[in-house]
C-alpha cells in the first residue's frame, strides 16, 4: 500500500503551520511526507496515484486549542467551515468535494485537523499546538509503520 502524508498550511500564520511542521518532523522519521503551502487545488495532483493519503492541517471547530479532530474522508464529507483558516479561496475541503466529484480521491483519504488557537501573522506556533505537532507526528508515524509491516 502506497501512503502519502501531506501537512498543509501557512509558514507565516502561526498555528496554521501545524501541518507543516508535523510533515516536517515526519520526514525526520523517515516517513515520506510533502508540505502544501500553495493553493488546495493542486492537492488533486499530489495524491494521485497512492492508495491512501493523511492529510495534515490547522482547523478551527471550536475545540481546545492542540486538540485533534479526524475525519475519514473517502467516506464522509470533510467541513467546509472547519477550514476557514486558509488564506487562500478554494481549500483543503473544497479540494476534496472536487476530488470526490471527478472520481480523484484516494481509496483512502485520512484527514487530521489539529485546533488552531492563533492564526496571527508570525512564526511562532502556540504551546498546546505544539505539544499537538508532536503527538500527532508520533501517532501518525505508527499508523504508517503498521500499515507497512509485513503481516
Amino acid at each position: 500500500m502506497s501512503t502519502l502524508v501531506i501537512g498543509c498550511g501557512n509558514s507565516g500564520r502561526s498555528d496554521d503551520a501545524a501541518g507543516l511542521l508535523v510533515v516536517r518532523k515526519l520526514r525526520a522519521m523517515g516517513v515520506h511526507a510533502i508540505e502544501q503551502e500553495c493553493e488546495a487545488v493542486s492537492l488533486l495532483d499530489k495524491w494521485n496515484g497512492y492508495t491512501r493519503v493523511i492529510l495534515v492541517d490547522a482547523v478551527v471547530t471550536g475545540k481546545q486549542p492542540g486538540e485533534l479532530t479526524a475525519w475519514d474522508a473517502s467516506k464522509e464529507r470533510v467541513p467546509r467551515e472547519c477550514f476557514h483558516c486558509s488564506t487562500h479561496v478554494f481549500g483543503v475541503a473544497d479540494a476534496i468535494e472536487l476530488g470526490r466529484i471527478l472520481d480523484r480521491l484516494p481509496p483512502q483519504l485520512s484527514i487530521y485537523g489539529i485546533e488552531a488557537a492563533r492564526l496571527d501573522p508570525g512564526p511562532e506556533v502556540t504551546v498546546p499546538v505544539a505539544d499537538a505537532i508532536d503527538r500527532v507526528a508520533r501517532q501518525i508515524r505508527d499508523e504508517v509503520m503498521a500499515c507497512t509491516a509485513p503481516h
